[in-house]
């Protein structure tokens, strides 16, 4: 069996009297693609800043190949890529420029960089529009290239907020094949929010399901269908089960806007 490469016991976050994130235990092996899902508000994003060290935890632990997120924080960075919901690449400059400046950041030697963003833009089907502005590139590329941001220095975790939000069914199943890839190809482990049902059955191993800030249920998809329904179950019917009938909750003035951003720049 695999070994765990994320760990987390009791892990909390609080702001003043509310608690966002409420004891989240977790084990994560090697090689997964793990979902976590609920609605707005449930803790998912903050949950993610806490591992990628953005957001230090109230109380409890969280490991990462054996590195604490809050003791070890600058090993952990070093070992992990983040891919947040919103924008993470200048339009301003080309798909090249922008991982020459990432390969940059993450101290790749100057012999291995020409390569590297070469090869990043080749393996997520970018080679072709390497010197074009990242402004003019449709939604689906600009993900695309996002995600080669956060794999230059080849990650061992990589984490993804979100990151098929306001793409078209065509563009979102592209980012899923290079996901996956990801995956098969270099062994990543991958950490994925999404609110859309048929990503998370389509990409996950397993999936854990947040409400209020507390694991609700976890699972591969068809043990959780299998938990709340007999044939014919979706995780529709699972999401409704374990966070109630929330699958659009709509969240704050401040969500929805960033929402709708997001969906802008992409779309």
């Amino acid at each position: 069996m695999p070994l765990p490469i994320l760990e987390t016991h009791a892990l909390t976050r609080r702001y003043g009297t509310l608690t966002a994130v409420d004891r989240f235990t977790l084990s994560v092996e090697e090689g997964e693609i793990f979902g976590l899902l609920g609605p707005n508000g449930a803790g998912k994003t903050t949950t993610l800043k806490m591992l990628t060290t953005l957001l230090p935890p109230t109380s409890g632990e969280a490991k990462i190949a054996g590195r604490d997120i809050v003791h070890q924080a600058r090993d952990v960075r070093r070992i992990i890529g983040y891919v947040p919901q919103l924008l993470s690449a200048d339009g301003t400059l080309s798909g090249y420029e922008n991982l020459d400046v990432f390969a940059k950041l993450y101290d790749i030697p100057r012999g291995e960089r020409e390569k590297r963003v070469s090869d990043s833009l080749e393996f997520m089907g970018l080679a072709d529009s390497a010197n074009k502005l990242v402004r003019d590139y449709s939604g689906g590329m600009i993900r695309r290239l996002e995600v080669a941001q956060s794999f230059l220095h080849h990650p061992r975790v990589l984490f993804l907020d979100e990151p098929t939000t306001g793409l078209d069914p065509t563009a979102r199943r592209v980012v899923w094949e290079h996901v996956q890839r990801l995956r098969d190809d270099y062994g990543t482990t991958i950490i994925i929010t999404t609110h859309l049902m048929e990503e998370a059955d389509h990409l996950c191993h397993r999936l854990a399901i947040m409400h209020l800030g507390k694991i609700a249920a976890i699972g591969t998809p068809a043990e959780l269908k299998a938990s709340v329904g007999g044939r014919g179950t979706t995780l529709d019917d699972v999401f409704i089960h374990y966070a109630g009938d929330t699958l659009e909750s709509g969240g704050s003035y401040r969500e929805t806007s960033r929402a709708r951003r997001t969906a802008h720049r992409l779309g």
